[in-house]
């Protein structure tokens, strides 16, 4: 069973040119058309992007059935946060706190779905994340993501992916998924440098911010970030597509 997953720090659908055009983060979804993509930065109500529940609105546009969103920023006027666009319905979905002291709100959404391709059914756990700023505040959002009761239930032989925009410039957290909790990159081929896939800014990029790690039955096909000549412009990162043999 082959599976499609994407991850894209969407910005709003406010790209680099400063305009509001969720019309482009669209064009890339469609073009792709995984089946579960990943959001962060999603506004709802928020007047900097005509007080649309984006993702609702580009869950529709893009065709999929099934979304659920995680708001961890309250502004003035809305909210923003994390959302997951899915091609099956969700048994389970949480928004999980990973708010640091007094620094700026973050979250994942933690989602379970049940996938069935060609008469097969498995279940699928997901963390889709955007964490903090700084490396000791990432490192604390680590823990309290792999202490939640959500994380400590899911069995480690089961398949599982955390997702999103880790801000970990140095890949520091990779040795935690790696070696201590068993999972494997999706987004980082080789050791040396420049030997991760390369998000941010979206029109030349230097810096892999976006990761996708995995464990479990999942046998890793191809990862790589979007080529679209759009992607340069619709956000401030690219997106990753990475296709995994489920089973």
């Amino acid at each position: 069973m082959q599976l499609k997953v994407l991850t894209y720090n969407i910005h709003r659908a406010i790209g680099v040119d400063r305009r509001f055009r969720p019309g482009r983060i669209v064009d890339i979804l469609a073009h792709h058309n995984a089946d579960i993509a990943l959001l962060q930065e999603v506004d709802e109500g928020v007047p900097r992007s005509r007080e649309l529940d984006l993702a609702r609105e580009l869950g529709r546009e893009s065709g999929y059935p099934h979304m659920v969103a995680g708001y961890n920023v309250s502004l003035k006027a809305g909210r923003y946060g994390n959302a997951v666009l899915s091609r099956w319905p969700f048994r389970i979905h949480r928004n999980i706190d990973l708010t640091v002291d007094d620094r700026k709100r973050r979250g994942c959404l933690h989602t379970r779905m049940t996938i069935e391709k060609g008469g097969k059914a498995h279940e699928l756990d997901v963390f889709n994340l955007h964490l903090g700023l700084s490396a000791r505040e990432r490192t604390r959002q680590i823990g309290m993501l792999v202490r939640s009761s959500e994380f400590v239930a899911i069995p480690k032989e089961s398949p599982c992916l955390v997702v999103g925009d880790f801000n970990d410039w140095r890949s520091l957290l990779l040795p935690v998924f790696v070696e201590i909790l068993g999972f494997k990159s999706a987004t980082r081929h080789r050791f040396g440098r420049q030997a991760a896939i390369r998000t941010y800014p979206s029109f030349s990029p230097t810096g892999a911010l976006d990761k996708i790690y995995f464990r479990g039955p999942l046998r890793l096909l191809g990862a790589r970030s979007c080529r679209l000549r759009v992607s340069r412009v619709a956000s401030d990162h690219l997106p990753i597509v990475a296709e995994f043999e489920l089973g």
